[in-house]
């Protein structure tokens, strides 16, 4: 028997989806109706969402599965006062050009997981800036500001957290929380919403909202938060030695996307599956069920069906294939990813230290030096012994290419120009 009347918390909650939920029955009993709207807000910080992003943007994509309508929030406006929650120090402000920029190269992501149009369960992109550039200061210090407890504020997280390392907390971020607070007034009072979704560390902010809502006579809103996900080792998911998992390819290559999945601890494989693939449960369980060798299936078919969400069914393939041809074949499959490097480098001698530094498979030259003691670099496949050797032309393969790799499952092809 399930534990939910309404497909779309059976569905989080089997998924492993939810950390908290502010009122479970009354969400329950709207969802059960296909009459809950929700909302997640993504600030325009980047011209890329990341992996982290994903968990919510899976959540949209179920809700709407579900019959219920889903809000993808652009943050035009809050990105102009930068999200104090989880940092330790002062977000950098961009221009309004830089946001504008950042807005545009992210729309497209969502696309891929929810369907936008005007019927009632399709998605509505909203931004706002609509109404937070619009704002009087002191009307919304009379009709909004006054109904916030400084004491309350400084009780939250983000702000206790950057307050008790004594690291500065600005009066421009402190503000942070009341106009996410707004936001979720006006976009229940513009398309009915009535669900906010976002990760734990939002889950003050989330509260926030509904109290002002409450206290501005908005309808009833709820809250739902997913868990902020760290590997099994500890590690913040998303985030690699060469920086953040992008989801736009002009940031990180297919093939490098295939790879971050396909590299998945063993212990991660039947969660990330569920929380990151469309694959049935039954399905699912079938793959978690693998041992030993066998899990590595497992994780191929984690990575190709992660990659399709993203970067589409045609492209994982063909990521897949040049993994196999890789990895099995030993070839030089030529859609790996690939630096071009000036001719006169590669003449004058190309220190390869160096090298694997610029091709992003090693922070620095330090690691790099730490991995050439433990076997782990390697020049068209041959270990490196010496942390002195330089690469010529003399090293380039009859395809034209050096490559380098990194272990057993990161490789860059170097191309003279």
């Amino acid at each position: 028997m399930s534990a939910y009347k309404s497909d779309f918390l059976n569905i989080l909650t089997t998924r492993g989806f939810i950390h908290q939920v502010s009122d479970t029955a009354g969400l329950d009993a709207l969802a059960e109706k296909g009459d809950v709207t929700a909302y997640v807000g993504y600030d325009c910080t980047a011209s890329s969402l990341h992996v982290g992003h994903l968990l919510s943007i899976m959540m949209l994509h179920w809700l709407q599965q579900t019959g219920n309508k889903p809000i993808v929030l652009m943050g035009g406006g809050t990105t102009r006062v930068g999200d104090p929650s989880g940092r330790d120090e002062t977000r950098k402000l961009l221009t309004y050009e830089q946001i504008d920029a950042n807005k545009e190269s992210i729309k497209g992501t969502f696309n891929k997981l929810v369907r936008f149009g005007s019927g009632k369960t399709d998605a509505v992109m909203a931004d706002n800036a609509e109404w937070l550039t619009t704002l009087n200061y002191i009307e919304m210090l009379r009709e909004v500001g006054r109904h916030f407890s400084i004491n309350r504020m400084l009780s939250m997280d983000s702000v206790k957290m950057r307050l008790e390392r004594e690291q500065e907390l600005s009066f421009i971020e402190f503000n942070y929380m009341i106009l996410q607070s707004y936001d979720f007034v006006e976009l229940s009072r513009r398309y009915g919403c009535n669900l906010q979704m976002g990760g734990s560390d939002q889950w003050g902010n989330i509260v926030n909202g509904i109290d002002l809502g409450r206290r501005m006579g908005t309808h009833q809103l709820y809250a739902l938060t997913c868990p902020l996900l760290t590997t099994s080792s500890g590690a913040k998911m998303g985030k690699t030695a060469a920086g953040a998992v992008w989801l736009n390819a002009d940031l990180l290559s297919d093939y490098d996307y295939w790879q971050f999945w396909r590299n998945t601890e063993d212990a991660d494989v039947e969660r990330f599956l569920k929380l990151f693939t469309l694959l049935p449960l039954d399905e699912i369980a079938r793959l978690a069920a693998l041992k030993g060798q066998d899990i590595n299936e497992a994780k191929k078919i984690l990575a190709t069906e992660a990659t399709a969400l993203i970067r589409g069914r045609d492209v994982a393939e063909a990521a897949s294939e040049t993994a196999r041809k890789t990895f099995e074949e030993g070839a030089i499959a030529s859609d790996l990813p690939t630096l071009e490097i000036a001719r006169a480098e590669l003449d004058a001698g190309a220190p390869v230290l160096a090298l694997f530094v610029k091709a992003g498979l090693v922070a620095s030259n330090g690691e790099a030096r730490r991995q050439i003691k433990g076997g782990g670099l390697r020049v068209n496949d041959a270990p490196v012994a010496d942390d002195k050797l330089s690469l010529t032309p003399k090293d380039l393969t009859p395809e034209g290419v050096i490559k380098l790799s990194m272990g057993r499952k990161r490789h860059v092809l170097l191309k003279p120009v």
